[in-house]
């Protein structure tokens, strides 16, 4: 079984605007963080309904990786994701349930990266982030998560 960590906490409050990073995010069932642009129903791709943008993942162990094979230097924010991780194995998630603070989440899908991204950032990542730009996840029981709490699996499949 694995543990990980939540190493930083980020939202954007409107579409396209940069993300803030945060000491804490609240989570609601069924909407996302508490003052995201998703949660709220004003994000970029809003217009896509169901569970898979209410809280995004992204790895940190990606962007080492970016740096490595594309000699490219992504901050946490560039990637526009709520939870920056450290050894959790978010591609293994979908479809599972899992632990982030007090939150439990529900893995939905995998985040493949888009021209809106570039768009927004500036700078061409698409390439750097093929089938390693994160995942999507569902709220299940609200809570609180911080930058320094355990993720851990609750489903031991």
């Amino acid at each position: 079984m694995w543990k990980g960590e939540v190493v930083q906490t980020q939202l954007s409050p409107q579409a396209s605007a940069p993300m803030v990073v945060t000491t804490e995010l609240t989570a609601i069932v069924g909407k996302g963080f508490e003052g995201d642009r998703y949660a709220n129903g004003i994000g970029h791709f809003s217009h896509n309904k169901g569970p898979h943008r209410q809280v995004t993942l992204f790895e940190t162990e990606v962007l080492d990786t970016i740096l490595r094979d594309h000699n490219r230097v992504l901050a946490p924010h560039d990637c526009r994701m709520n939870v920056i991780t450290k050894g959790v194995p978010l591609t293994h998630l979908v479809g599972r349930v899992f632990r982030a603070g007090q939150v439990t989440l529900r893995g939905v899908k995998l985040n493949e990266p888009c021209q809106h991204l570039e768009d927004v950032l500036g700078q061409a990542v698409i390439s750097a982030l093929v089938h390693r730009c994160g995942l999507f996840a569902e709220v299940l029981e609200a809570g609180t998560v911080r930058p320094g709490d355990e993720m851990w699996p609750v489903d031991t499949r």
